[in-house]
């Protein structure tokens, strides 16, 4: 199971009327740790952006899935209620996740949770869909050739 971490990274970014403005932009890793979450995330930004940044900020997040779509440029937080009962007292129980899903829209969202969610078992109730501000997710790339 995967745990992510949501790294902010601060730079002057240049404006389409060619301004600079100091932005705040948080993205998602896959890491083990802060540590390795702060390289990850140095490492996937620095291609793309010119001039000098910081991470201002690194910490755990509950995401426990994501359900990618390429044509998505948007991420979705999904709240879901897992329902299931209990087999001694009878007692209905709901437990909380949340899924990260990508998409263009609201309406892409949803539809790409439901299309991730085909074929599951687990009886599940939708408590809310929310667009996040995450400008990308890195997973963890294990094709890496060890030296």
């Amino acid at each position: 199971m995967a745990l992510w971490f949501e790294c902010k990274v601060r730079y002057d970014k240049m404006t389409e009327k060619g301004a600079v403005k100091k932005v705040n932009e948080p993205y998602l890793v896959d890491a083990l740790t802060f540590t390795e979450a702060e390289s990850r995330i140095i490492e996937e930004v620095t291609p793309f952006i010119s001039g000098d940044f910081t991470i201002s900020a690194v910490k755990k997040t509950k995401v426990s899935e994501i359900f990618f779509d390429e044509t998505g440029d948007r991420f979705y937080m999904t709240k879901v209620n897992f329902i299931s009962i209990d087999e001694k007292s009878g007692v209905e129980k709901k437990s909380a996740s949340f899924i990260l899903v990508q998409a263009s829209d609201f309406d892409g969202a949803l539809a790409n949770f439901k299309k991730g969610m085909q074929g599951t078992m687990s009886d599940y109730d939708i408590v809310s869909i929310t667009e996040t501000l995450l400008m990308d997710v890195f997973p963890l790339k294990l094709d890496k050739k060890a030296e």
